[in-house]
């Protein structure tokens, strides 16, 4: 049986973003976008790539039941949805809080691609998470559980893959800039393209995005251990936390868009840019570097999002 189910066909594409490349003060040729928004199923975006190792592990141990866990409006658990409903498998979604009166973005996918929504109240998640998976086990029910963000050592090999796509499409790259979230993404990249070239924008999602990135890389089969200290990550975009819109993030959002059409979401991709704006103001990106900016997707959540309007 194969290692993974496959959800990405080819490459995703690579855009030249020329005007806004010149607005934050790169040359017009620096700044390529690498769109793995676009990655297709559910919506698209990174999660994808990951989930086509823990869904390939949940086929080969016979699971009906895809179980995961996030915030409400979770890319990771709105692809998961999607996933099961692309391979025929049940889906129930534990996420934080209370159920919200109206579901938006995200959550609204959710449940189009059928999930079950298990709301975690004052408990834990990760708690709550667990007394799903008994329940499941006490009714007989063969549910494989993926972890919150979908990210460990095998699922960070999908961006393994994503850099080796890089290094064939761009092979003069200078550098990365990516959000970090669970951390797999930049964890994949690295184990690739080096800690050197890649940027990681943290969002606040995780409290020690360093040790979580470390560990991710130092637990790929395969993969040279990686000194935590060498990894280049940039705590100044994450604000008042994870779940606020910070005014760096809404401007680079609006750049993005007014200069090259380019959607951006306020909680990863909206940040990421801030944080690839704030490198070059201080000389981290400079002009002439070849320059990735990851496109992780989250459109779904920028809808979902209550301070957009």
């Amino acid at each position: 049986m194969e290692e993974f189910v496959r959800f990405v066909d080819g490459p995703t594409p690579i855009d030249s973003a020329p005007r806004l490349a010149k607005a934050i003060g790169l040359l017009g040729s620096d700044l390529l976008v690498k769109r793995d928004d676009l990655t297709g199923l559910g919506g698209g975006g990174n999660k994808v790539r990951k989930l086509q190792y823990s869904c390939g592990a949940a086929v080969r141990s016979g699971a009906s039941t895809l179980v995961t866990s996030g915030a409400p409006q979770s890319n990771h658990a709105r692809l998961t949805a999607a996933a099961g409903a692309r391979l025929g498998l049940d889906v129930i979604l534990v996420l934080q809080g209370d159920e919200p009166a109206n579901l938006r973005g995200n959550l609204l996918l959710d449940r189009m691609f059928g999930a079950r929504i298990v709301w975690s109240g004052k408990r834990p998640v990760e708690d709550q998470t667990q007394t799903v998976m008994n329940s499941l086990a006490g009714s007989g029910v063969n549910a494989y559980r993926i972890p919150f963000g979908g990210s460990t050592p095998s699922t960070a090999r999908g961006y393994a893959d994503a850099a080796h796509e890089l290094l064939q499409q761009v092979p003069d790259l200078d550098q990365v800039v990516v959000a970090v979230g669970s951390g797999a993404t930049m964890a994949g990249l690295v184990s690739v393209l080096g800690a050197e070239r890649v940027l990681g924008i943290e969002t606040g999602a995780i409290d020690d995005a360093r040790r979580t990135v470390s560990g991710l890389l130092n637990g790929m089969s395969g993969v040279s251990p990686v000194r935590s200290g060498l990894l280049r990550l940039d705590a100044g975009q994450i604000g008042q936390g994870y779940p606020q819109l910070t005014p760096a993030a809404r401007r680079a959002m609006d750049t993005a868009a007014r200069t090259e059409g380019l959607v951006l979401d306020p909680t990863y991709t909206g940040r990421a840019m801030a944080g690839l704006i704030a490198a070059v103001a201080s000389g981290a990106v400079r002009p002439g570097q070849r320059t990735v900016f990851l496109h992780t997707g989250g459109l779904p959540g920028l809808f979902g999002h209550p301070e957009i309007d």
